[in-house]
Formats: structure tokens, C-alpha cells, sequence
């Protein structure tokens, strides 16, 4: 298997939802609202991605500075690639995308937890998420 490494590479919807419904991140991303997907990966200004010849096995898609923080909103690597290095791989491509102080920040899915810790993220509890409809309190 070889597997090609892309930094901002062009991708369709299609592409990054299939990749999405064959990896387990499918389940918490809103793959049925294409004008979503299509502004998620449009609005993205820093996207990794692996390719099998042009089969589209994995993606990292952030949102950064380059500078200070990095946001990974998602990593998600096909099921039949999966345990391969696929996943750690674009994180690294990503890290080196970016400036000598920038922070990579993510938040892992519950399962997914343990694995970032073995790559050496270090656990914050200082996350807070405002859902779509709710509106700050006085």
C-alpha cells in the first residue's frame, strides 16, 4: 500500500463525506446537510490528506492562524486504513504547516481519547462548546 500525502489539496463534498461514513467520525458530523459538509470544507485553511491512487482514505481539516492555535476539527482516517499511521501521520504533516509557538488543540471523541494521549496531547478540562441555538447568558 502507498499512500500519498496532500497539504490543501482540493476536495469535493462527496469525497469528504464518503470518508466520513468509512470512518467512525461519520456518526457525529452532519453528513445528510451537504451545504454544511460543503461550507466545512470550504471554510477550512488547512487541510491533510492521505489518497490511495485518488481514493481519499484520510483527512485532517483545521482552522488556524499558523501561529498561536491550531484547531484540528477532524481527523478521521478511512476503517480499512486504520492502525496503519495514517492518523498520525497527518497529524505530523499538520504540525509542520505551522509556526514554532502554535498549539494544536482538538477534541477527541470519547473512544479516541486514550489514543491521543499515547501521541502526547496533553488532557484539558477547559473546553466549553455553545450549541447552535443556545445564546449567551447576561
Amino acid at each position: 500500500m502507498t499512500i500519498q500525502f496532500k497539504v490543501n489539496e482540493p476536495i469535493t463534498a462527496d469525497q469528504f463525506i464518503e470518508l466520513l461514513e468509512n470512518s467512525t467520525l461519520g456518526e457525529r458530523r452532519p453528513i445528510h446537510d451537504r451545504a454544511c459538509m460543503e461550507g466545512m470544507i470550504r471554510n477550512s485553511n488547512l487541510v491533510v490528506t492521505a489518497w490511495d491512487g485518488s481514493l481519499l482514505v484520510g483527512i485532517a481539516r483545521s482552522v488556524t492562524d499558523f501561529h498561536y492555535a491550531c484547531y484540528l476539527s477532524d481527523l478521521a482516517v478511512d476503517k480499512n486504513y486504520q492502525a496503519s499511521g495514517i492518523g498520525k501521520r497527518l497529524q505530523s504533516l499538520t504540525q509542520d504547516q505551522l509556526g514554532p509557538l502554535c498549539k494544536l488543540i482538538l477534541i477527541a471523541a470519547p473512544a479516541a481519547s486514550a489514543y491521543y494521549g499515547r501521541l502526547g496531547y496533553k488532557h484539558n478540562e477547559r473546553c466549553w462548546v455553545l450549541e447552535p441555538g443556545e445564546y449567551l447568558g447576561d
